[in-house]
């Protein structure tokens, strides 16, 4: 399996595309304005079909992609419910930045939550839910790989803001003492934005959650 990590948007948000070029399979973790830009060369080079895109949550940078992604792809979407309203409603994010946001719905085609199985490019993944940064944040952890793709809840020496509406400082913490900082230390965190770093760097040293 190939790991592609693909900044792009407004705010150079993370997306990772995923592929098996044995099995001509891709997946599209997040998708931010204008990726599949990147996306299509990647994929006919590789000549890999995107399967699936899987959304880590409902903010506007991680989602502003999407339709276009799936419109170019027929990739099947998944997502958490609890963020379903910003998913298909994604103005009520508008006034985030000042209204001047493009944005289109998106169809989650199946919803994930805490503990489903998928499988994907010959990986099995176990989805945690980790809200706190917002209400429907989850993770993806490839455990044969030893990684985690957990959205804005964990970054290199922080954490996701809590001060949007459905943010809380207190259920974050305790998501990322139950759900991520559980990961055996090896494990590589793959965040929404910034670099890469691993569970066991941020038990010891991250300045907001220590494990």
């Amino acid at each position: 399996m190939k790991l592609h990590l693909l900044p792009a948007g407004p705010i150079q948000t993370n997306a990772y595309l995923l592929t098996e070029p044995s099995r001509g399979e891709a997946v599209l973790i997040d998708a931010p304005g204008g990726i599949w830009a990147d996306v299509a060369p990647i994929l006919v080079e590789e000549k890999c079909r995107l399967n699936e895109l899987w959304l880590t949550h409902g903010h506007w940078d991680h989602m502003q992609g999407a339709a276009e992604v799936v419109r170019q792809s027929g990739a099947i979407v998944r997502a958490h419910g609890d963020d379903q309203a910003m998913f298909e409603t994604p103005e009520i994010m508008s006034r985030f930045a000042g209204g001047r946001l493009a944005l289109e719905p998106v169809k989650v085609d199946r919803w994930v939550g805490q503990g489903d199985r998928l499988g994907a490019v010959g990986q099995e993944v176990e989805v945690r839910h980790v809200p706190g940064h917002c209400p429907g944040n989850v993770l993806f952890y490839f455990e044969a790989l030893g990684a985690a793709f957990v959205g804005d809840a964990l970054f290199n020496g922080g954490v996701g803001r809590t001060d949007f509406p459905g943010g809380s400082m207190e259920l974050l913490a305790q998501s990322i003492l139950g759900q991520i900082y559980t990961l055996p230390d090896a494990t590589v965190v793959y965040p929404g934005h910034g670099s890469a770093t691993t569970v066991g760097a941020e038990k010891s040293s991250n300045p907001y959650v220590r494990g």
